[in-house]
């Protein structure tokens, strides 16, 4: 006898976006898998997930003290912020695949090195624009009007066809030069391009054999930091 597949229960945005609460993010938006057309190929949603049509971002907030407090280690709360946000999106992903939908979970260094240079899976930052939970400002950080620029990402893809949420409208940057002028690598110098390896090269310093970050300037001067003065 021919088994039968078993239909998948219905679900929609607001359920899937309580999945991501539940599981401990902050914010959660939705983008359709569709928009990411400006996406290299091999970094699209459906080149990681077969059939993707959404995809689902989880946002939470850095600790504020680790910018305001020398003495709090910047790269262990990174860190620990990197698999907080892999928990919560393997968590979304159970929850959906529970419904029978396929899903993916893409963590915040889930990716690949191409020509020595570090590629996401999906650009989480683009995916959160896309998503509508902020706006991509001159530090190339997501800004948003609650959080500024502190919120950290991962995201699940799926084949379940959800409605996905506007972009934001407002602006941020308009005359404000402080992130370009601080950054000691010249690394924001190019406005239409953000220069990875420079930012790197002295962000990041070799310490009793492990990587520790040493820079941070871009959020820190940022304005819209702790998200104060957007207004939506």
């Amino acid at each position: 006898m021919k088994k039968i597949d078993k239909m998948p229960k219905e679900i929609n945005s607001e359920t899937v976006k309580e999945y991501g609460l539940l599981a401990g993010a902050s914010v959660v938006g939705i983008a359709a898998s569709k928009d990411f057309g400006l996406a290299p190929d091999g970094f699209k949603p459906a080149n990681n997930l077969e059939g993707c049509l959404s995809v689902v971002v989880l946002g939470a907030p850095f600790p504020q003290e680790a910018l305001l407090d020398a003495s709090v280690d910047y790269t262990e709360i990174r860190n620990g912020m990197l698999e907080r946000m892999n928990a919560i999106a393997k968590e979304v992903t159970k929850q959906i695949k529970g419904n029978g939908y396929k899903a993916k979970a893409i963590g915040g260094v889930d990716g690949k090195y191409v020509n020595g240079k570090f590629f996401g899976r999906i650009s989480l930052k683009h995916a959160a624009e896309l998503a509508g939970l902020g706006v991509i400002s001159r530090n190339y950080l997501l800004t948003n009007p609650e959080y500024g620029n502190l919120l950290w990402f991962s995201a699940v893809l799926t084949n379940a066809d959800l409605i996905p949420d506007k972009k934001a409208q407002y602006t941020v940057c308009n005359n404000c030069n402080k992130c370009v002028e601080m950054c000691p690598s010249k690394a924001l110098d190019n406005h239409a391009l953000f220069e990875n390896k420079k930012c790197q090269k002295t962000c990041w310093e070799l310490v009793n054999g492990k990587w520790e970050l040493k820079c941070w300037l871009c959020r820190k001067v940022c304005p819209y930091c702790f998200g104060s003065k957007i207004k939506n």
